[in-house]
């Protein structure tokens, strides 16, 4: 379902985990999105997001009030230094709902799509999977970070997704790129004198999911549009 909310855009309230890995660090599930930029807003407690890119290593510190945005091909990863709570945007609602994002796992599950999809399946308890799953992305991670291979990384991630391209393509020309065509015919018909759109002002709540999924960086809310009838 693609969020309608300004420019498709989508929203969630994450809780990060606090869950400790071998490195002494707690937090989230290292992974890249392939077309979906991201943007943390720090509503609570502290902590900081480690990334990789074609630059290098970084790793930036999260604060309440911060704003950190980063782009595709970002390979980051959530550390929870105590209570980190953010409202996370991303580009493209629906788009990684569908995919878009790919777990930085070691090079051999990432040479094996069916190895892949169930090192990502959160089946079984849901909790024990999510940390298996964000224990073996960071193991990726550690190598790619002090070993090198990014690009190789890249296009094993491009293999893995290809086959998903085209219906990603329908969501983003149904979601952001519908919602950016809309606002080009409003200025259109404001051109010409006509206002009939703004007769058709309206509010909606979204709602906040009571349960809480696991995602890849901790506990999720994504919010939603009520459905009608």
């Amino acid at each position: 379902m693609v969020t309608p909310l300004p420019g498709g855009v989508g929203i969630s309230d994450l809780t990060v985990y606090e869950w400790e890995a071998a490195d002494g660090l707690c937090g989230g599930t290292p992974h890249m999105h392939l077309v979906c930029s991201e943007a943390y807003v720090v509503i609570g407690g502290r902590g900081s997001v480690q990334t990789l890119t074609t630059t290098g290593f970084a790793d930036t510190p999260l604060r309440t009030g911060d704003v950190v945005r980063f782009t595709p091909g970002t390979i980051h990863r959530l550390v929870n230094g105590g209570g980190l709570r953010l409202v996370v945007l991303m580009q493209n609602s629906g788009l990684p709902e569908a995919g878009d994002a790919v777990f930085t796992f070691p090079a051999h599950v990432l040479a094996d799509a069916d190895a892949y999809r169930a090192a990502a399946a959160l089946t079984g308890d849901a909790g024990q999977a999510a940390l298996r799953r964000r224990d073996l992305a960071l193991e990726g991670f550690r190598t790619l970070r002090d070993e090198g291979g990014l690009r190789e990384f890249h296009a094993a991630a491009h293999l893995l997704k290809r086959e998903l391209l085209d219906a990603w393509e329908v969501r983003w020309r149904d979601g952001a790129l519908a919602a950016a065509e809309e606002t080009g015919r409003q200025l259109e018909r404001l051109k010409a004198g006509d206002l009939g759109h703004l007769d058709d002002g309206a509010v909606e709540r979204l709602n906040r999911p009571e349960a809480p999924l696991f995602g890849m960086c901790g506990l999720l809310h994504p919010y939603t549009l009520p459905l009608h009838p």
